[in-house]
């Protein structure tokens, strides 16, 4: 994957959190017991998340060559995030993957905590929760929920206008136009689109006008 794990690279197409809205988390490393009782909590570490999110992948059975770990944070020679640094104005994490099963590159996002480990930990525990999805027989609804990750493409990344409108590069401009106006439907941000999806649907249908003329 092209996708840089320093600076963060967030995905295109997703929301970002006004950072007056982030708020601490309660992700934890537990308990532990000391000469005078139980200390409580501690807040997750950053290595400690960043091992969590590749446990959580590797279940999947996504290979570690086949993760980048995107983050504000610097990282080590190995590529994931070193513990240790000042925490970034920005917080965000993005983590993208490929798996066994298919080639496209999946991604996760999540910037409302104030922290970086805890992002990280928040994306970890949903690739739990969607494991858990898949362990009740609903093989489906995970499969759909990632199909969902995977439309969005990585920063930077271009896709021709017969890939954005699902036809294929032959079709006719009748046939690009229903696909744009069924494409238009679905990435309007009124009907849960964004604003970013609605100007790559218009751009396609643009560039589809011109390779007919």
């Amino acid at each position: 994957m092209t996708v840089s794990a320093h600076p963060l690279q967030w995905p295109t197409g997703w929301k970002r959190i006004d950072a007056h809205y982030r708020r601490a988390a309660r992700f934890s490393r537990g308990r532990r017991q000391t000469g005078l009782g139980w200390e409580s909590s501690r807040p997750v570490t950053l290595t400690e998340a960043v091992d969590r999110v590749l446990a959580e992948l590797q279940r999947m059975g996504v290979e570690r060559q086949d993760v980048v770990i995107s983050t504000n944070v610097r990282t080590r020679l190995d590529g994931l995030p070193r513990s240790g640094e000042r925490e970034p104005d920005d917080p965000g994490a993005a983590v993208y993957w490929r798996d066994a099963f298919n080639a496209a590159p999946r991604v996760m996002a999540i910037d409302q905590y104030d922290r970086v480990a805890d992002n990280l930990a928040a994306i970890a525990a949903t690739l739990d929760a969607m494991r858990a999805i898949d362990r009740h027989g609903g093989a489906a609804i995970l499969e759909r929920a990632f199909t969902g990750f995977t439309a969005l493409p990585a920063p930077g990344a271009h896709r021709d206008w017969w890939e954005v409108l699902g036809v294929m590069r032959t079709c006719t401009l009748d046939e690009a136009r229903a696909a744009y106006r069924r494409a238009a439907s679905a990435a309007h941000p009124d009907r849960g689109g964004t604003d970013a999806r609605m100007a790559e649907v218009n751009r396609a249908w643009e560039q589809a006008q011109e390779a007919a003329r």
